[in-house]
């Protein structure tokens, strides 16, 4: 559920980013943009591996340009899904897309250990043996 919770939290910066950084990518309201985040999180999760399976010739043609179409119509179906999340066109989109999955990507490599999984490091100590050491890296 944590897991859950921090690459929400991702997608959210992201996607705020995005709003921030691109034209024409907007929000009303903190709600849209919450919304947003979470409807783009789980059909990332679903819909996406089978638009890419589907979409794997365009893929290996142009050599993995191609992704960045597909995350700007998911971008653009989000927009059409939560009233007051904003995307003014395909240009927008794709423009969001790309920096979407550069944020995205930017801050998952923050947190994400060498596995592949999120780990979030917490603290605990102990009163015999004093603080538990973590095995992880140090972000300064």
């Amino acid at each position: 559920m944590q897991a859950f919770l921090l690459r929400w939290f991702i997608t959210t910066l992201a996607v705020m980013a995005a709003a921030w950084l691109v034209p024409g990518i907007k929000y009303d309201a903190t709600g849209a943009l919450l919304g947003a985040s979470l409807l783009l999180g789980i059909i990332n999760a679903f819909v996406r591996p089978v638009l890419l399976l589907l979409s794997l010739p365009f893929i290996i043609v142009t050599m993995g340009l191609f992704i960045f179409v597909v995350n700007a119509l998911l971008l653009l179906l989000v927009a059409q899904v939560v009233p007051e999340f904003h995307v003014a066109g395909f240009g927008s989109a794709f423009f969001g897309a790309i920096l979407i999955s550069i944020a995205s990507w930017a801050l998952s490599s923050v947190f994400r250990a060498s596995d592949g999984r999120v780990h979030l490091i917490t603290h605990h100590e102990s009163p015999h043996r004093g603080p538990k050491r973590a095995n992880a890296r140090v972000v300064e």
